[in-house]
């Protein structure tokens, strides 16, 4: 038994479907949906390269995990938002420079959004915008913010305070002296 969807050659597995249609009828509830057709990233691609708009160009196809836009040329991935800004700036200053947002959007591809900048100045950037992850935005934090203020105004002994926290004293020595968390008053 063949797929039920047309054009479609695989053998059917569920419901009359092959396993990639039956996937897509799981996930987003039609066996056609969530496809992607042959050329339809590229021409995105050289679409958003002529973009002229204030507003974000969101990348409609493949993200990474973290959520930057993926596309693949010739079998290998490419960030999109590093091609675009290759394609409209040139090539990188040096290899240690990105692709840097100023609409801090990782899936945009407009390219008045996105110039060449090293990884310290896209932090910087990150910091400004308010979405770095520091602090309780931080998932590996142990801390708040409340408790670092606690902390530095505290009086007693590291040893003290690691056991009322839960934490190590190398830890409260680091928020007490701003090697963490200072960025927190």
């Amino acid at each position: 038994m063949i797929c039920s969807i047309t054009e479609c050659q695989k053998p059917a597995a569920h419901r009359g479907l092959c396993l990639a249609h039956y996937a897509r009828l799981r996930r987003h509830g039609d066996p056609l949906a969530g496809i992607t057709f042959n050329g339809e990233p590229m021409q995105f691609f050289e679409q958003a390269l002529t973009h002229r708009s204030d507003e974000c160009l969101l990348w409609p196809y493949g993200k990474v995990s973290n959520g930057y836009s993926q596309i693949r040329i010739n079998g290998k991935q490419h960030k999109v938002s590093r091609l675009v800004c290759q394609h409209i700036h040139g090539d990188p200053p040096s290899p240690r420079h990105e692709a840097a947002h100023s609409c801090n959007v990782r899936a945009c591809v407009n390219p008045q959004h996105l110039r060449w900048a090293t990884s310290k100045q896209n932090k910087a950037d990150q910091i400004a915008h308010g979405t770095a992850r520091r602090g309780e935005r931080n998932g590996r934090a142990k801390l708040t913010a409340s408790e670092v203020v606690e902390i530095r105004s505290s009086a007693d002994t590291g040893r003290s305070l690691a056991r009322r926290f839960g934490v190590s004293e190398i830890a409260i020595s680091r928020a007490r002296f701003r090697k963490t968390w200072a960025h927190v008053a």
